[in-house]
């Protein structure tokens, strides 16, 4: 068993010392960008040992010039299939077909002779962000673009790797790097909507004896106060199975992880109540100290004088509102607060897919 390497380390070594070397000698002057972009843990940092067990390896993307695709995408994968080594730090360079019975899988497959059916996938940056975003780099990135693309995608164009560009992906990939203020503005406003949609039913749910009830509530907004904290940090959530991972490496984590861990395993609803507000209050003090609004009232109160207690009348999502000025997101806006993609959905299919969005877009035209 060689010693695992982070899979964004292996692809980097893997270019540097492997792929980067056989193209100067194959073709000399070729101009390409190297990188790993797309899907995979690997691509986000959160990659281990377990990973290693599917469509993980020494693999990377590489972006030609559009005009340049069709005539050397062939010669340079037959070029890597013929003389790349049939392992790389341990580990094969070559992958299994495709399996149509798990989703396209490709695992690890040792060879010693024949090419290498190796994971260096040619492609270029429109070919790129069509495929995996189903949008055109030559179009502006309009606000229903911005609410319909998933943010694991983002992030994982965000926190990629390029190992080498000489045909200027980094500065498309700049385009992805987070929302426009008033996109931004209005998701967060929307995040705000959600906790005030649900924080008091949390606790009704709970004054009738459904406890049950009232802890998948309570979860909801967990979640949804998370969600929150990646917006005010502006950095992209990504999706379930790495999202408390994630939320566990932004700043604001340290404090606030102890009320929503015990919220989730509080029995009652009272008890859950109690370290939501303290939740409550932390999120509301980072809105404040974003100075986005006029400060608000960070302690929760009664809800229209029922017993549950609540932060979000305090009217963080229309204060956030106000100060939205693109006229193409106030019209979104005046449409109700459905927010992104992410936030009113989490239907794998309809977020991993891309093909969606075409659809998606028509919520906010």
């Amino acid at each position: 068993m060689p010693d695992f390497i982070k899979g964004l380390e292996l692809s980097r070594l893997f270019f540097r010392e492997a792929v980067g070397p056989l193209l100067e000698a194959e073709f000399p002057g070729l101009r390409y960008a190297a990188a790993l972009l797309g899907t995979g843990s690997e691509v986000l940092g959160f990659d281990d040992r377990v990973s290693t067990d599917h469509g993980w390896g020494p693999r990377l993307e590489l972006f030609f010039e559009e005009e340049d695709f069709s005539e050397v995408s062939p010669r340079v994968s037959d070029a890597l299939a013929r003389k790349l080594p049939y392992s790389f730090r341990g580990y094969p360079t070559s992958f299994t077909e495709p399996d149509p019975t798990d989703n396209g899988v490709q695992h690890l497959m040792a060879k010693e002779a024949g090419p290498v059916r190796h994971k260096v996938e040619p492609t270029t940056a429109r070919r790129f962000f069509l495929n995996y975003l189903a949008f055109d780099i030559d179009a502006e990135i309009e606000p229903a673009d911005w609410l319909t693309f998933p943010e694991q995608k983002l992030r994982t164009v965000a926190r990629g790797r390029i190992f080498h560009d000489r045909v200027g992906l980094e500065e498309v990939r700049a385009r992805f790097a987070y929302y426009p203020r008033d996109v931004w503005l209005y998701v967060l406003a929307s995040a705000w909507a959600r906790v005030g949609q649900e924080e008091h039913l949390m606790g009704r749910a709970g004054i009738v004896g459904d406890e049950i009830g009232s802890a998948l509530v309570g979860a909801r907004l967990v979640r949804d106060l998370m969600r929150l904290c990646f917006l005010m940090e502006r950095t992209y959530a990504p999706y379930p199975k790495w999202f408390g991972t994630a939320f566990a490496r932004l700043a604001c984590a340290e404090k606030l992880s102890p009320h929503l861990r015990a919220a989730l395993a509080a029995a009652t609803w009272r008890e859950r109540e109690g370290h939501l507000c303290a939740g409550y209050e932390a999120v509301a003090e980072m809105h404040n100290a974003l100075g986005l609004t006029a400060p608000l009232p960070t302690r929760p109160r009664d809800f229209y004088g029922r017993p549950f207690r609540v932060v979000a009348l305090h009217g963080f999502a229309d204060a956030l509102l106000a100060r939205v000025r693109d006229e193409r997101v106030r019209r979104v806006a005046a449409r109700g607060l459905i927010g992104s993609l992410d936030q009113f959905s989490d239907s794998t299919d309809l977020v991993s897919h891309a093909g969606w969005r075409a659809t998606l877009r028509k919520l906010y035209e």
